[in-house]
């Protein structure tokens, strides 16, 4: 069956580099012991999110009156790291994490993402952005394919993330640098943000018009 890859995700034991350089945008700036407790229903579930760049994280928290960012750094010398590669696993388990594959509707399927994260410290994989919380809404909500939905992974400018599942993998992260974004900032990455979710609307409707014929939809998969 399609899904019986997410088992076989790559897991990173050793990396040339054991530090990573990350950011982590917070609303209202990080208080105490960094911990794996981010809203429930995120892309790959409760953890510490950090990107590879540092746009992605200034434009969810632009919004926000005490918005600040963190330039990080996470060892994974001790840490199992765990590669989601982009592609319809990614995105169904994007749906796991954020409730739309439930016990319920695909009881099989739930519990092989339920037992993905076994072992697993840290998951590193794509970032639904901007751009593509339109394509995967509209993939979930049954307005286009699975086939519209891969050839759009392959347009959009996806950004890396690394999301601390585990106290042990926040303990490997530390903050080099923190600031708080200026206001003059804030406007133009709001601006930058919803130019980014117009860019997606326009890619995703020219995608689900070539592919409309092919592949099958969110409800058929899951049955």
């Amino acid at each position: 069956m399609w899904f019986e890859t997410v088992e076989n995700c790559a897991i990173i034991k050793k990396m040339d580099d054991t530090c990573i350089k990350l950011f982590h945008g917070s609303k209202r700036g990080l208080d105490g012991k960094i911990r794996p407790v981010s809203r429930e229903f995120c892309d790959f579930g409760k953890g510490f999110y950090m990107g590879t760049e540092k746009t992605q994280p200034m434009t969810l928290i632009c919004n926000y009156e005490n918005a600040t960012m963190y330039e990080l750094e996470l060892n994974i010398e001790t840490l199992t790291v765990k590669d989601i590669p982009l592609n319809l696993d990614w995105a169904m388990f994007v749906a796991f994490n954020r409730g739309r594959l439930t016990k319920d509707i695909a009881p099989e399927l739930y519990r092989r993402f339920e037992s993905f994260k076994k072992g697993v410290d840290v998951f590193k994989g794509y970032i639904a952005n901007d751009r593509m919380f339109v394509v995967l809404d509209r993939f979930f909500d049954g307005d286009i394919t699975d086939t519209a939905l891969v050839q759009s992974l392959s347009v959009l400018k996806l950004g890396i993330q690394y999301v601390a599942i585990t106290q042990k993998a926040c303990n490997a992260v530390s903050v080099i640098k923190e600031y708080r974004l200026p206001a003059q900032e804030k406007n133009q990455l709001i601006a930058q943000s919803e130019e980014n979710r117009k860019l997606g609307i326009s890619l995703a409707n020219d995608v689900c018009k070539k592919y409309r014929r092919e592949g099958k939809y969110f409800d058929e998969l899951i049955k």
